[in-house]
């Protein structure tokens, strides 16, 4: 109990310095006059004069003058049961305009010791419930409860524009543990711009965006915005409920990877970007009329530099405001799942950027990283790597995790760069790394943490995929994590497509020396679940697009093109696709311009997106193509061997092993007449897609309705087909079981 404020105290609060304002503000029991009472006091800058009211305003007492900066005190009789009487500030201002306010200080703290423990165990993963900007309502007081962990912070203040960016209006108050700073602002609604300031040991002063911030002004504009994520009513219980039943590794997926900003552009929009629900509408259509099953979309949370594709996160919380609000990307994720469109997001727990407003030295220490630059600072991106074996840095990125799935209802989180988390060494020389407590190279607590994100991901949210971008040999990556593997539902195989884009880029007529880049991809096709992309990073820096990569003159590059994508989808493997493949873009992708749509008034690159479309309808539509994508029962060579003819023969088997597709691609531009092709059994074969037809812009060298076949067999099959198998081309035939002539058309 004191007798009266200090000096010490008054000080600390004018310089912004004081950890725990609540020795200086708000109610507290003291000895006044030998006697108990309640002193109530208040930093009120710019005030007249100053009142205590009661909640019903019929009972007043003014508050003295204490300091000139406007520090105020009354002195109030203290209830007999020594609780604080609700009550409110009146304030005059020096123009004379009166204000009444609730007292921030008055009101207890939101977190609990046993959140503060939780978290600091890393355990409480729903802290995105509890840090942050958090609209609340106390004992019938509306406001917003702001809290954060800053552990090392001499002090730290919440300054916005309804405190006109003063840090001496708001300073929060200090849990005793944790490092977990706390204020509840009475009648602070949604839409306020804010930032923590915060005071470091050595003095030092910097303003930083809220890393639990749910929304963020528009780049380079870098204050945190205080955010309702419960006004969106979600339409879509029938997905989210199938969702939770099917399983999504016997089922068709082809993803279609997208930037938000340069995927379609308007010429009436600030920067040229689409808003989220423009997009919702416009990229349904396209995916349904394209048959994609799911889109990826490259990091929407809020990144500083535009040009880093949100690959360099500030607002791990926030989706970005280039686009619309986090209620216009509730809208686009719901339009997605009515029109049953699965939604993925590119998720970057791998390493953050060093923009000043951001999570470096959050505290004036290396809080959310390492302090060692071995450890804690990426030498290829110049960014900062998250220090996963600090329980409060890996609660927070579970939580983030889960924060997406939860209040987005997102369906996958593909994480990007993995290898680099994996490894203590990726990227660095000899003596730039910093041995594990074995003397390994393996990065034990990244390990550890994306374990938990697996475990906490799948237990929370069945149903929801988790994808790893990892290009290195580790075993396991999509083996569960009671079995020693990480515990991802999906890899994507990075082997697969270096081997085939490198063997593609071969003059044909050298591809036969190259065969095995690819029958490689089938000896470890299933040690993991592997997805098979081509994405952004195959059509950026240089590279070209894959049009472009694709060798011969005119007419061959799209055939090559066409023969690719083919090869791709009867592959075993989920798919996915960059956006502007899909009709052959020339150029390589730009994100600060739009998809070359006019192409698309040629027949060449209209005929590579009707191919791309219906290569999805073959994929949704034939159990052969989805249901046994991870399964070695799903998958047969016919013939792996013809590497002079630069041909691969196969088949693709559904649960029913009599459901098949039969596949041969020819790698040349010299048609093969007459080929005869081992089938597994007899009767009359449909040829369901010529990726050479003239519908997609090829020289129609083909099959007509399909091929009967007939013993004697050939490639140790039963039976056989003879067939015309066109130049850069591939061929699908489906079996009619009941048919042994050709059918009637």
């Amino acid at each position: 109990m004191r007798t009266s404020v200090t000096l010490e105290g008054v000080a600390a609060l004018l310089d912004g310095t004081i950890e725990n304002p609540n020795t200086v503000l708000g109610p507290q029991e003291i000895e006044h006059e030998g006697r108990r009472a309640l002193a109530v006091r208040a930093f009120l800058p710019d005030s007249k004069q100053a009142w205590v009211v009661d909640s019903s305003h019929q009972m007043s007492r003014p508050m003295r003058r204490i300091h000139p900066a406007g520090l105020y005190e009354a002195i109030c009789p203290l209830p007999e049961d020594r609780t604080w009487p609700p009550y409110q500030l009146r304030v005059a201002s020096e123009g004379g305009e009166m204000t009444t306010l609730h007292d921030p200080y008055a009101f207890e703290p939101y977190l609990t010791d046993f959140d503060r423990y939780l978290f600091g165990k890393g355990e409480l993963l729903r802290a995105h419930d509890k840090f942050g900007a958090q609209l609340r309502e106390v004992s019938g007081v509306k406001g917003t409860n702001f809290a954060l962990w800053a552990p090392n912070a001499q002090s730290v203040s919440v300054v916005g524009d309804f405190n006109q960016w003063d840090g001496r209006r708001h300073p929060m108050k200090r849990a005793a543990s944790g490092g977990v700073w706390e204020l509840f602002v009475p009648a602070l609604d949604a839409g306020q711009k804010y930032k923590f300031r915060v005071k470091s040991r050595w003095g030092e002063v910097i303003d930083k965006s809220d890393p639990f911030g749910f929304a963020a002004e528009l780049p380079p504009s870098t204050a945190s915005i205080v955010t309702d994520l419960t006004r969106h009513h979600w339409n879509d219980d029938a997905w989210m409920e199938k969702r939770k039943n099917s399983n999504y590794l016997h089922e068709p997926m082809s993803v279609y990877e997208v930037h938000l900003g340069s995927w379609r552009r308007s010429a009436h929009r600030t920067h040229g970007w689409l808003s989220y629900r423009d997009l919702a509408h416009q990229l349904v259509a396209y995916c349904k009329e394209m048959n994609y099953t799911h889109l990826e979309l490259l990091p929407i949370s809020e990144h500083p530099y535009t040009g880093s594709w949100g690959y360099q996160t500030v607002g791990y919380f926030a989706a970005t405001s280039r686009y619309g609000t986090p209620e216009d990307f509730m809208y686009f994720v719901d339009y997605c799942h009515q029109n049953d469109i699965g939604v993925i997001l590119d998720w970057v727990p791998a390493h953050f950027p060093k923009d000043a407003h951001g999570l470096r030295r959050f505290d004036g220490t290396a809080l959310y990283e390492h302090e060692d630059p071995r450890k804690g600072e990426h030498p290829d991106w110049g960014t900062m790597i998250f220090n996963y074996g600090r329980c409060e840095v890996k609660n927070f990125l579970l939580a983030n995790a889960l924060f997406w799935l939860e209040k987005y209802h997102i369906d996958g989180l593909r994480v990007d760069a993995v290898a680099s988390m994996l490894y203590l060494d990726y990227s660095r020389k000899e003596g730039e790394w910093v041995p594990n407590i074995h003397g390994g190279r393996e990065n034990l607590e990244a390990i550890s943490f994306l374990r938990d994100f697996n475990i906490q991901t799948h237990k929370y949210h069945p149903g929801v995929m988790t994808i790893a971008e990892e290009s290195t040999a580790w075993g396991g990556v999509s083996r569960p994590t009671d079995v020693g593997g990480l515990g991802f539902s999906i890899k994507w195989n990075m082997g697969w497509m270096n081997d085939t884009l490198r063997f593609m880029k071969q003059d044909p007529i050298h591809r036969r020396h190259h065969h095995d880049q690819l029958t490689f991809s089938l000896i470890y096709a299933y040690t993991e679940n592997f997805a098979l992309p081509l994405s952004h990073d195959e059509v950026v820096h240089g590279k070209k697009s894959l049009l472009d990569q694709m060798p011969g003159d005119l007419w061959q590059k799209f055939a090559n093109l066409r023969l690719l994508y083919a090869y791709m989808w009867t592959h075993p493997g989920k798919k996915l696709l960059f956006m502007g493949c899909e009709f052959g873009q020339w150029n390589e992708w730009n994100h600060d311009s739009e998809l070359q749509w006019d192409l698309l008034q040629w027949e060449t690159h209209g005929g590579v997106k009707q191919l791309m479309s219906d290569l999805n309808k073959l994929l949704i539509h034939e159990p052969a193509m989805h249901e046994l994508d991870f399964d070695p029962a799903g998958f047969e060579w016919i013939d792996c061997n013809s590497r002079d003819e630069s041909i691969l023969s196969y088949v693709r088997k559904a649960k029913d092993g009599d459901d098949c597709l039969v596949v041969c691609c020819n790698f040349t531009p010299v048609p093969r007449k007459n080929f005869a092709l081992g089938v597994p059994f007899a009767g009359w074969y449909d040829e369901v897609l010529n990726t050479d037809s003239k519908f997609y812009g090829g020289s129609n060298v083909g099959n007509i309705s399909g091929a009967l076949a007939e013993a004697p067999g050939w490639h140790g099959r039963p039976a056989k087909i003879t067939i015309n198998v066109p130049p850069l081309g591939v061929v699908v035939f489906k079996p009619r079981y009941e048919q042994t002539t050709p059918p009637v058309e």
